[in-house]
């Protein structure tokens, strides 16, 4: 496929909207929200960078990993961040059902422009950079869970502890369409590390029916087998196409919004909540707090620290912080105020001290 270039030979996007090509969301690592390191990862979730979900399956099964955002990228990119993840405590035997990967679950009304399950469905390509001190042969799967179905390739880091551009295209799904709603349709899996109930079959490289002894076949890296093994990866993008176009860097701003479709955490008096109080010597603060962008679906909300509720010079403390409705645009909180100064039936602004509120539409 030939593409098309401007007046100054320049690659011209293919017939996607700019800001759109790339269907991974913070595929270079930047939004981090929750953290920039955590350690002693042995159970599945989401530590660090957003969107990117981590595998250890089962719990403590397969090693112990620090999950990081790491500012080592490859060079002259445009890159600053990667994802890095660190074996500390090995494994080199998993058992047959032990597996570890880095993986991004994606909404399947974003995967429209795959027109799957239809006689025109699209190749997807895609394309990342990858660095590990681990040489050999890694694999990949692509999954769709709303038909049970599986796509799966290999690819190799040759020199170790260096970075390396991979490019791997799919072929097009004519058989099962994707459920275009908003919740999960599948996930694009990086296997780290895979028990032989995984390698057993031959590899997935058509779209077929999912097995996952099909699944990892010719992995041949146990990244989990030495204490201080690492990969890092970065640039990740998914496309339409037969061919890997140069990274969707998006404005930072964008990426952040997307983002926070999933995961947003307020901790900051950005976030002021406007409430009223009412009560005797322990007054009652209620307010709302309105999320900065609107949620995939009705989140969870956690509420953890200290707050303060504000009027003029009065701030008292609160406690018993809670929820009394959770939207997918906002949260109605309230929280018992621990002062004498504030006046019944006054607006009050509730501010953050060292606490945070979690807002979890993930999928």
């Amino acid at each position: 496929m030939t593409r098309a270039v401007d007046v100054a030979g320049r690659e011209l996007p293919p017939n996607t909207a700019l800001g759109v090509r790339n269907l991974i969301i913070n595929g270079d690592m930047r939004i981090a929200q929750r953290s920039t390191s955590v350690a002693g990862v042995t159970a599945n979730g989401y530590y660090t960078v957003d969107r990117w979900f981590s595998v250890c399956s089962p719990t403590s099964g397969i090693g112990t990993w620090t999950d990081e955002q790491s500012t080592d990228v490859p060079a002259g990119q445009g890159f600053t961040h990667s994802l890095k993840r660190t074996c500390t405590t090995a494994d080199a035997s998993p058992a047959s059902t032990d597996i570890a990967q880095i993986l991004q679950n994606i909404e399947g009304q974003n995967m429209v422009s795959l027109k799957k399950g239809t006689a025109n469905a699209e190749s997807a390509t895609l394309s990342f950079w990858v660095k590990s001190n681990k040489t050999g042969t890694y694999t990949v799967e692509w999954r769709d869970s709303d038909n049970n179905r599986q796509i799966c390739a290999s690819y190799i880091i040759s020199s170790a502890d260096t970075w390396e551009k991979k490019t791997i295209t799919f072929a097009g799904d004519t058989v099962s369409p994707f459920v275009y709603d908003n919740s999960s349709c599948g996930n694009i899996s990086f296997n780290l590390a895979a028990g032989s109930a995984f390698t057993s079959g031959t590899l997935a490289t058509s779209w077929a029916s999912r097995n996952i002894a099909n699944l990892a076949v010719g992995q041949t890296v146990n990244l989990a087998d030495a204490v201080n093994n690492y990969i890092n990866i970065t640039g990740i993008q998914l496309e339409v196409g037969e061919e890997a176009t140069t990274f969707e860097h998006r404005p930072y701003d964008m990426e952040l919004q997307r983002c926070m479709r999933y995961y947003e955490l307020i901790n900051d008096s950005n976030y002021n909540s406007y409430g009223v109080m009412s009560g005797g010597t322990s007054q009652f603060f209620a307010g709302c707090i309105d999320y900065k962008t609107i949620k995939r679906a009705t989140p969870t909300i956690t509420i953890t620290g200290s707050f303060l509720i504000q009027g003029n010079s009065n701030q008292p403390g609160t406690t018993g912080m809670g929820t009394q409705g959770i939207g997918k645009r906002s949260v109605y909180i309230s929280g018992t105020g621990a002062g004498s100064n504030v006046v019944n039936g006054y607006s009050y602004n509730l501010l953050d001290v060292n606490g945070y509120i979690k807002v979890d539409a993930e999928l």
